[in-house]
């Protein structure tokens, strides 16, 4: 007995220890992103003032109003007109550069603070993250005080799968009254929407629609395998991701624009379900078969070193003995990301809503670069530089009610707005390092923006991301 009492003595012990370390890990990595921190006393932190000598696009039309004045007051276009006077207010001049809306990323995957200045840094100014986990949550909390500067932060719930195990990274529905009673839970908890997943069989699938209609909670959807593709066009799912699944599913790899054509008019024709096609994040299989040294990369040292160490390792190698075993598979992968050019196209010529997302955050596919890769896949596919911006500002922001404070430089709006040099109307690249971001009205300057970049480069928070990942493991199943 005595030696039982030692034993477990020793256990509660060792238990004691591990979780102080993680404790003291996670307070480590978690005073790393200070920088993000909001001080009140700080002019950084003025969010009133009016802006002389801009340059607009509005996103609302596809025009440039000339010269113009902005009033922002406390994070919000008050006004806009040729002359405003306001007294007592802190004039900001632009010096006749461009003011556009904030870039807005609808498939990303945050893994830790540090990616939310990168994103800032890019001037994506609202991210929509598609694997929800209680850390987000924390985000969204220190956001909702005004604590940090980020992007907007809207987050799916964890990803919803069926009865199979297909990874630890989904949660298993085994029946509709569980499903029903998990959608309940996340609305309660905070989560912003529901993420159907891969494996999600009709039965359960109903539940989830259902509950969520009644839960007032959009779902945004990765298509399951298990109904017909035409099931996810429900009016309860606001978005379906990825250009690939057409090719997968209906399509069964099937190359063909004959029989695409059907499945781009069912789209068009549901006009409450947007598609975001991710085509950066596919194309970065074809990037790592080209290039044996990408894992070496200097883009690649912008991952969390966690994702890094495993995702973009595995997926590399993945595809690296795919190659070596296959030599057809890089020109199969070549062809399929072409059609997915075409589906981008045809969705487009449809009328479909195209809203922009680059799955960031996993494989070799980096937070906020990634976005003016996908734009550039999006002016490939035939769309002119203003339909381009559509697709990660307006287009975007109606997609779910809760974004429609956005998207636009309007009276009323959030002022999560980009300054920069050059007209993106004629130059998609002057997106790419804007002058400003402004964040609910802060100004971020090019300094700044480019110390988060630093900041995040070098971070070594791969145990701390592990712990957060152990903890969503612990919690959510």
């Amino acid at each position: 007995m005595k030696i039982l009492k030692r034993l477990l003595k020793i256990i509660f012990g060792l238990i004691g220890v591990l979780t102080l370390c993680g404790i003291i890990i996670l307070w480590v990595d978690s005073s790393g992103s200070d920088y993000l921190k909001i001080d009140k006393n700080d002019l950084a932190s003025n969010n009133s003032y009016i802006i002389t000598h801009v340059n607009i696009i509005p996103m609302n039309q596809d025009t440039v109003l000339v010269d113009k004045m902005v009033y922002i007051k406390e994070g919000i276009i008050e006004k806009i007109a040729d002359t405003i006077e306001v007294r007592g207010i802190e004039i900001f001049d632009a010096k006749n550069k461009y003011l556009t809306p904030g870039l807005i990323d609808m498939h990303v995957h945050v893994w830790d603070r540090y990616e939310l200045g990168l994103y800032l840094s890019n001037g994506v100014t609202a991210v929509r993250n598609l694997w929800g986990m209680p850390m987000h949550l924390r985000i969204k909390e220190d956001l909702i005080k005004d604590n940090i500067f980020s992007p907007a932060f809207f987050t799916t719930s964890p990803k919803l799968t069926g009865r199979e195990f297909i990874g630890d990274d989904n949660l298993n529905l085994t029946n509709p009254s569980e499903a029903k009673e998990k959608v309940i839970s996340y609305k309660d908890r905070g989560y912003d929407l529901i993420k159907t997943y891969y494996g999600l069989d009709k039965e359960i699938f109903d539940a989830v629609i259902e509950q969520a209609k009644i839960s007032e909670i959009d779902i945004v959807a990765h298509p399951s395998q298990k109904v017909p593709f035409s099931y996810h066009l429900n009016p309860q799912i606001k978005s379906i991701e990825h250009a690939e699944e057409i090719v997968q599913q209906p399509l069964q790899f099937d190359l063909e624009a004959i029989k695409l054509q059907p499945i781009i008019d069912s789209i068009a024709q549901s006009k409450h379900t947007s598609y975001c096609p991710t085509i950066t994040g596919f194309n970065n299989i074809y990037q790592m078969m080209m290039d044996d040294s990408i894992l070496d990369s200097e883009s690649l040292e912008f991952m969390n070193p966690l994702i890094k160490k495993t995702d973009s390792k595995s997926q590399f190698y993945r595809w690296f003995y795919a190659k070596q075993n296959d030599s057809t598979v890089v020109s199969r992968i070549k062809n399929q990301h072409d059609f997915h050019i075409t589906i981008v196209q045809k969705l487009h010529e449809a009328g479909a809503n195209i809203v922009c997302g680059t799955d960031a955050g996993i494989g070799v596919t980096t937070p906020g670069f990634s976005i003016h890769k996908e734009l550039k896949f999006y002016k490939e596919a035939g769309l002119s530089n203003y339909e381009v911006l559509r697709t990660a500002t307006v287009n975007a922001s109606k997609t779910h009610a809760i974004m429609n404070s956005m998207g636009t430089v309007e009276v009323g709006k959030i002022a999560n707005l980009l300054l920069v040099d050059e007209n993106p109307l004629l130059a998609l690249s002057s997106l790419e390092n804007p002058t400003c971001v402004f964040v609910r009205g802060r100004k971020l300057d090019r300094e700044t923006l480019e110390s988060y970049n630093e900041k995040a480069k070098h971070r070594k928070n791969l145990i701390a991301s592990a712990l957060r990942y152990l903890e969503n493991l612990i919690i959510e199943k």
